[in-house]
């Protein structure tokens, strides 16, 4: 679970800041929304290889 702890003299704006950073940090809501749907293995394999072949592409683009 993620708590913020509210400082003295915080006001409660920069605390809702904090925690909405620290959400999309841990990358909770992504795997929320990746558990909303069921993906076929398959699906994800392919997914995965198209991932690996943007990373590659990348790659080689950053290197030149």
């Amino acid at each position: 679970m993620i708590g913020v702890n509210v400082k003295d003299n915080e006001s409660i704006d920069r605390a809702i800041n904090r925690f909405k950073k620290m959400v999309t940090r841990s990358r909770i809501l992504n795997e929320y929304k990746e558990r909303q749907q069921y993906t076929k293995p398959s699906e994800e394999r392919r997914e995965a290889l198209k991932k690996s072949v943007r990373e590659e592409r990348r790659r080689q683009r950053d290197n030149y």
